[in-house]
């Protein structure tokens, strides 16, 4: 079982950086590919980034590309997102996930591919 927890949302100008941050509990994490996906008001969810569990590999939406960075650290638990030049059009519900893997370079883009989930952390970008 994993448990995840994301923090770090917030209101932030056009322009402006946030850093996502997402806790995990349980000791499968440093075998767990990470994901973080989004969703804005009434739309669906949609992939935004994913790292392997080794740090190997990593992936990314085209929208987000260049702006957006995904780290984990496996000693503290913790994967994060680093969000810079953010844009109105970023504004949603961040989800980070875990994706149970125990093999290096896997990643994974797709919702269906995750096992857990965290409650989401909102970022609210004003233009």
């Amino acid at each position: 079982q994993v448990q995840l927890v994301e923090s770090g949302g917030g209101l932030v100008q056009a322009g402006g950086s946030l850093r996502l941050s997402c806790a995990a509990s349980g000791r499968t994490f440093s075998s767990s590919a990470m994901g973080w996906f989004r969703q804005p008001l009434g739309k669906e969810r949609e992939f935004v980034a994913t790292i392997s569990w080794n740090g190997g590999s990593t992936a990314y939406a085209d929208f987000v590309k260049g702006r957006f960075t995904i780290s984990r650290d496996n000693a503290q638990n913790t994967a994060y997102l680093q969000m810079n030049n953010l844009k109105p059009e970023d504004t949603a519900v961040y989800y980070c996930a875990a994706r149970i893997t125990f093999v290096g370079n896997v990643v994974g883009t797709t919702a269906s591919q995750y096992h857990y989930w965290g409650q989401g952390t909102q970022v609210t970008v004003s233009s």
